[in-house]
């Protein structure tokens, strides 16, 4: 879709004000001049890169992984891309990186398992920072991080893009805030993919231009399997939390900004593998998470087999409201009044192929999201320029991601857990609390909040 389309479509103006917003922070930023790195230069490390690249003239300066071709691949890349044509500095351990301390912003796009660790050490090296969600594996990490964050003063973005995707902020504006759902008491929130769970590959010698020891880092030491890296190691609970650690995040993020929720008051699952027994993925094929706020019932399904319920819909978010009932996803949003006289709204993606032609060649870009990682980076350089929170805060990224851990445990403990997000624990629930921090694989020692 093209700008003029996303205007027609949109209508109402409330799109309008929106590309308003972004064109004033393309011009905002058209003189920053910030001094880059990436720690994790795969698939998500490199879009969430080339999309601050194309907002502002930031000068890459340091790459950092532990796969050697990966690395070099995106180090041409850097050259090519950035405005100098210089090709950045390498390294293969992100300390070495961050002890230069001459980095302005720094882009975490590890696996799960390294986000703390590696978020916490730039903040202390005077960066602020972009890190991808969930913001941990372990509720200690997060708390952690958070902590890191406040007591040096740094901004930090994490990376739950639907907080800046335009046609969600448009749902959110002309539904949500407008009323028109009227009393919402129920969402539900789901994903009905694959996920890759499938499959059961022979376990094999790490290639040659992988340091499997760092990279495997303060996880559990498993044998290397090919479908570890790269990529596939969301399949395994060591280096992640799962499909909910993975994809319920992001819709339970979504509903809480749209609804301006904090944390939720009970968390209960239950799940477990199902159906897949021959994969060799450890992550549950099946899962339902119910996070209680009360007088509202966010509830989570995920199943990698099967049909899905709503096909036009396996990824999304479905509040249900007196008024009516909108479905929201990455593809496009739904709004159907039960008034059969009130107008039915829809909503899709922004593609800016015209200003960012490159899109559309990309690899592996998921061009639906490229417009949102592009508002949340231009959202991220304003709240450093002004030294405020930005929309998905670390403080919000810690909230959404420690919930979809808690249900994790919960499913693990086999009941319903209570929070207590002053304490920090879970109420009353010994078992559970002593699950919030995972053991580290020596030499790595545990961050502390």
């Amino acid at each position: 879709m093209n700008r003029r389309n996303f205007l027609q479509v949109s209508s109402l103006g409330a799109a309008g004000m929106v590309l308003s917003r972004y064109s004033s922070f393309a011009a905002e930023f058209a003189d920053t001049k910030k001094r880059v790195g990436l720690i994790g230069t795969g698939w998500y490390g490199k879009c969430d890169l080339w999309r601050l690249v194309q907002v502002a003239p930031v000068e890459i300066v340091s790459l950092c992984d532990v796969d050697k071709r990966m690395l070099a691949a995106a180090a041409d890349m850097a050259a090519e891309r950035q405005l100098s044509k210089k090709r950045p500095r390498t390294y293969s351990d992100y300390r070495e990186m961050l002890k230069e301390k001459d980095l302005d912003i720094v882009l975490v796009g590890t696996p799960d398992h390294w986000h703390a660790l590696a978020m916490i050490e730039a903040v202390k090296a005077g960066a602020d920072v972009y890190v991808q969600k969930p913001t941990s594996v372990d509720v200690v990490e997060s708390q952690s991080m958070l902590a890191a964050a406040r007591k040096h003063g740094r901004v930090v973005q994490v990376g739950t893009q639907r907080r800046s995707t335009p046609h969600l902020i448009e749902a959110r504006d002309r539904v949500i805030r407008e009323g028109k759902l009227g009393r919402i008491a129920h969402v539900d929130i789901c994903c009905y993919w694959g996920m890759g769970r499938a499959g059961n590959p022979p376990d094999m010698a790490p290639p040659d231009y992988l340091d499997y020891e760092m990279w495997t880092g303060p996880a559990p030491m498993r044998p290397f399997n090919r479908r570890t890296h790269p990529r596939g190691w969301r399949a395994f609970m060591e280096y992640g939390n799962g499909i909910v650690g993975d994809m319920c995040i992001h819709m339970l993020d979504m509903v809480r900004w749209m609804m301006d929720l904090g944390w939720p008051l009970r968390i209960s699952s239950s799940g477990g593998i199902l159906v897949e027994k021959t994969s060799n993925a450890n992550t549950t094929d099946t899962q339902t998470a119910t996070f209680d706020f009360g007088d509202l019932q966010v509830v989570w399904k995920h199943r990698t087999w099967g049909e899905s319920p709503d096909p036009e819909y396996p990824w999304s978010a479905t509040f249900y409201g007196d008024k009516g009932t909108l479905k929201a996803g990455v593809f496009k949003y739904d709004f159907k009044p039960l008034d059969k006289n009130a107008q039915a709204l829809h909503g899709e993606p922004l593609y800016e192929y015209e200003k960012y032609p490159e899109d559309k060649t990309e690899k592996d870009l998921e061009k639906h999201c490229a417009s949102a990682i592009r508002w949340h980076m231009q959202d991220l350089l304003k709240n450093i320029a002004s030294r405020g929170k930005p929309v998905a805060d670390i403080e919000q990224g810690v909230i959404s991601s420690v919930s979809s851990i808690l249900a994790n445990l919960s499913l693990k403990v086999g009941r319903t857990l209570t929070w207590d997000p002053e304490k920090w624990q879970v109420v009353g629930d010994e078992e559970a609390n002593r699950l919030l921090r995972r053991p580290y694989r020596a030499p790595w020692v545990h961050p502390e909040p």
